[in-house]
């Protein structure tokens, strides 16, 4: 099972609202859903972007692929450099 770290879009028409969420890649992008580990909103002025990093880190390190716009909200938090850090310390 390919596990994928992705939005999934929330909110009304209009004033989109994200949840960050661990899912199977063949579920549909607001369908079913293994874990809830964040939100993002980026209505707000600073951009709002709240994740559990263990929770990020465990799955990344388990072998998650996080999609491309979450794999930048995580390099601006700082996570993917956490990962390659804890990668090289294994």
């Amino acid at each position: 099972m390919a596990v994928k770290i992705r939005l999934k879009r929330m909110g009304a028409n209009k004033s989109p609202f994200y949840r960050v969420v661990v899912a199977d890649s063949r579920a549909p992008r607001d369908g079913r859903f293994i874990e809830e580990i964040g939100t993002y909103n980026p209505l707000k002025d600073p951009v709002e972007f709240n994740v559990n990093e263990e929770q990020a880190l465990k799955w990344m390190l388990d072998g998650a692929k996080p999609s491309d716009t979450v794999r930048n909200l995580f390099s601006r938090a700082g996570l993917m450099e956490q990962l390659h850090n804890a990668k090289n310390n294994k």
